[in-house]
């Protein structure tokens, strides 16, 4: 019920951890966010496989319906069925069988599954009860199937994208999307859904049902429900295109992106860049056809990918080199046919027509609608911040300014946004004798999961154990896990896909569910079916015989994504619309993800997984706290970078007239006024790759970032309260933590939540206190 589900909710890490740059990097966050797969607030998660009177073993019982379908419908005939048999997506799986579908299977597969559920919704209609057996269990077995499904489709088109899949995917969506909208405005189920929220049985359902019923009916009316003949009709045009257009934008800037290939032959022009990116760039060198390519000798290709681009905007001494990438970066998908600026305009238009349609004011309030805070606490919260911040940003600036001028740099008169992030390094390395890039030999990836399992076990109880072969991936570098409980049971599962693949791979970090816990889709006689999820990051891949080599940006990413999927799994809720991060208002989902970074800090866990590749050595004392001493190194300047993002968000979705004069860009110049101390450049288009907010969940959301950060903060203070060298303490919260945050997912409110975990409503003063931003007292 509820909205068209576009996906299953995707978390992504914000733009200012993903890339810790002046502009918006794509999909991360976080990156942010990506599309990194969008998702709507409103959108209820994935569900699994329909059952039927076909044998257990049958790979078809989820495809033969229980009732005859109608002569005018798809049967069960001896041609269908061996096409459902060799068709992995109409397979009966217990895990997704990712290396096995092909673009040839995607037309055939959704078109089956659509005739399938269609007879499953009309049925559910002509029998509905406002029951929960009868109205809850049918729904969430038909809507799992086609959400686990079409999640396997849209997660392998971000991580194994192709052309065929693509012209596959543009075929059915709008199939897909007309079946979410019939679904969604189904007035026999949403009248169900009102009868039991009005009945006399009301009072003893538990809070977690309570919550699928409120959260079904508000989806329902924000999905059109009530509009009806013409608006109807118009709302469902908007919808589809949307759709259409947001595909769109993502695609765009994956190409935009993969376009940049700058080959260099002249190892003095990459003077600066440490021995992992010049081995990055000679393998991607190899890569494209360079057979010979060495990190000593070259060539070496530069791209715009993640990895790629921040050595060269960090490390590089050649300047016309930072100053040529740098622009690339600023106007991806800005120009010719992957010019993304139109696209931005329809999606605006039409987000505000949606809104008019549904009667409100702007689709700020549309968005904010199934989240905690309002239009003006929204505005009352980035003011808070951006002034706290602003005085601290500018003297951020003053001190680089300073610092390039005493190092005899002519780039003192003239500092530009290609400078910032080199002598930023530079500086941070000067204050605090401490080089990120020298430290990446401490961070390699197995012993950074090793310490990550080990605090997870210390905090909740569980144990990550390695399950490879026991499901089968989309590729070979991509691992799998399994979540086992304190009696040795397993609780969850989950993928990891850790390294950059820049031809088919979208950028960014992100968490996404592949089945949500469900008593309802128990099988093979187990009392519940456990959550699963997938963990995206795009971090550096081994070069030669050495591991992954992270950066400390790099494992707070992981951490980060850990935390979303922590959530997910560690819950204990049996209805699915409300377990994991399903139901969960969107403005609160980044808590726990970012909780967890704050353990990269945590001196027993960061000196747990910093040991020397090659000699075992444990990070020394001293780089630990050189790395706590500078961990609020131009704090004021990230912080106001994420209230740019955030504020020009919501001016996008609230005041703006897309059909006026004024430009995006100029909009996104006044925001820039008040929280950017240096004036972005004239051809500043990093809104054409803000994928958060057009191809992504965080429309008039990505202020979200900042409002679960103070519930982050607060709640990781909590363990600072208890002592953090106080083993005891350390684990009895983070068991309430576990029991509160991680376990109750949507069948509470966040605030009832936080309050039952922190004994009190959440304070901004953690934030601040942890990012060095409150007042110095005089």
């Amino acid at each position: 019920m509820g909205p068209p589900r576009q996906r299953t909710t995707i978390v992504l890490v914000p733009l200012f951890l993903a890339a810790m740059l002046p502009i918006l990097s794509s999909s991360v966050s976080h990156l942010l966010s990506a599309r990194l797969a969008p998702a709507l607030a409103a959108q209820n998660p994935s569900r699994l496989l329909l059952l039927s009177v076909l044998p257990s073993s049958s790979p078809l019982r989820a495809f033969c319906p229980l009732r005859r379908p109608s002569s005018s419908r798809a049967t069960c005939s001896a041609a269908a069925m061996a096409d459902v048999a060799d068709n992995p997506l109409l397979a009966d799986f217990d895990f997704p069988p990712f290396d096995a579908v092909q673009a040839a299977h995607v037309r055939p597969g959704i078109r089956a599954l659509l005739a399938r559920l269609e007879g499953e919704l009309e049925a559910l209609e002509k029998d509905v009860e406002p029951a929960w057996g009868k109205l809850v269990v049918p729904l969430e077995r038909l809507t799992d199937r086609l959400d686990v499904v079409w999640n396997v489709v849209d997660h392998l088109k971000a991580v194994k994208d192709s052309a065929d899949l693509r012209a596959a995917v543009e075929d059915v969506q709008p199939e897909k999307v007309k079946f979410y909208l019939r679904l969604g405005q189904s007035k026999p189920i949403y009248q169900a859904f009102n009868a039991i929220r009005n009945s006399s049985e009301w009072d003893s359902l538990s809070d977690a049902r309570k919550r699928v019923v409120e959260g079904q009916i508000k989806d329902a009316v924000l999905g059109g429900v009530a509009l009806e003949d013409e608006q109807r009709e118009k709302f469902n045009q908007i919808q589809q295109e949307l759709e259409k257009l947001t595909e769109k934008f993502s695609e765009n800037v994956l190409d935009a992106t993969k376009k940049f290939e700058k080959l260099i032959t002249d190892k003095k022009e990459l003077d600066g860049l440490p021995a992992s990116a010049l081995g990055l760039a000679a393998q991607t060198a190899v890569s494209k056809g360079h057979e010979n390519a060495s990190a000593e000798n070259g060539p070496w290709i530069i791209t715009l990918d993640a990895p790629s681009f921040m050595a060269v905007m960090q490390h590089a001494k050649n300047r016309a080199l930072r100053e040529e990438v740098y622009r690339a970066y600023l106007t991806r998908a800005s120009s010719g046919e992957l010019d993304n600026t139109d696209i931005i305009s329809q999606i605006l238009k039409l987000r505000l027509e949606k809104a008019k349609l549904l009667g409100y004011k702007n689709y700020a309030e549309v968005s904010l609608a199934r989240k905690m805070a309002t239009v003006d606490r929204v505005q009352e919260l980035l003011e808070k911040i951006r002034a706290a911040s602003w005085d601290h940003a500018v003297q951020d600036m003053e001190d680089l300014k300073a610092f390039v001028k005493d190092s005899g740099s002519a780039e003192a008169n003239d500092l530009s946004h290609w400078d910032l992030n080199f002598w930023s390094e530079r500086l941070r390395e000067s204050k605090y004798d401490i080089d990120e890039e020298s430290l990446r030999p401490y961070f390699a990836l197995p012993k950074v999961m090793d310490g990550l399992f080990s605090l997870a076990n210390k905090l909740f109880g569980i144990n990550v154990e390695p399950a490879d072969g026991l499901a089968r991936v989309w590729n070979s570098d991509v691992k799998f896990y399994c979540v086992k409980d304190s009696s040795n049971s397993p609780v969850a599962y989950f993928y990891f896909d850790p390294y950059s693949r820049p031809s088919e791979k979208r950028g960014g970090a992100w968490m996404n569910v592949v089945f949500s816990r469900s008593r309802v889709l128990a099988r093979n006689g187990s009392s519940v079916r456990l959550p699963v999820a997938h963990m995206v990051c795009n971090q550096m891949p081994p070069v030669g015989d050495k591991p992954s080599l992270m950066t400390f940006r790099e494992v707070e990413t992981v951490f980060h994504e850990f935390g979303h999927a922590l959530q997910h799994m560690l819950t204990t809720q049996d209805e699915a619309f409300v377990a994991g991060i399903s139901g969960i208002e969107w403005d609160a989902v980044e808590l726990p993800s970012q909780f967890m970074e704050n353990w990269c800090y945590h001196k027993e866990t960061l000196l747990s997984i910093a040991k020397h590749y090659e000699t075992g050595e444990v990070l020394p004392e001293e780089i630990y706290a050189k790395l706590v001493a500078a961990k609020n190194f131009r704090a004021g300047s990230f912080s106001l970078r994420q209230i740019r993002f955030a504020s020009v968000d919501m001016e996008l979705h609230t005041t703006y007239d897309p059909s006026g004069p004024v430009s995006v860009y100029d909009v996104d110049r006044k925001v820039a006024e008040r929280t950017q101390v240096l004036a972005p450049l004239p051809e500043d288009r990093f809104l054409c790759g803000f994928s958060h907010i057009f191809a992504g969940g965080y429309a008039a959301g990505y202020y979200s970032y900042k409002w679960a950060e103070v519930l982050s903060a607060d709640a990781f203070s909590a363990f600072e309260d208890a002592g953090l060298d106080n083993e005891k303490a350390i684990e009895e919260t983070g068991r309430r933590f576990r029991d509160t945050v991680l376990a109750l997912g949507g069948g509470k409110s966040p605030l009832e939540v936080f309050f039952s975990f922190r004994g009190r409503e959440p304070s901004p003063e953690p934030l601040l206190r942890h990012n060095g931003l409150l007042p110095v007292a005089a």
